[in-house]
């Protein structure tokens, strides 16, 4: 008989882990590719936003790890 509680945690850690991935693989193709956006600025802040996104799930890990 599978705990539903720790499949639920799992899930919830896989699920953002995947985002953190996908994220951090869109920082690798504008850092490797910026020509894909016109100017330099907006690769930056392109960037800061995928940062801002893999943290929001990097403290979502934190909190399931810590607290659960």
């Amino acid at each position: 008989m599978t705990d539903l509680r720790e499949d639920m945690l799992k899930a919830m850690m896989l699920h953002a882990e995947a985002h953190i991935e996908k994220h951090r693989m869109n920082v690798e193709v504008y850092l490797n590719n910026p020509v894909g956006v016109g100017e330099h600025s907006e690769v930056m802040e392109e960037i800061e936003k995928q940062l801002d996104l893999m943290a929001q799930y990097h403290d979502q890990l934190e909190m399931i790890e810590t607290y659960f």
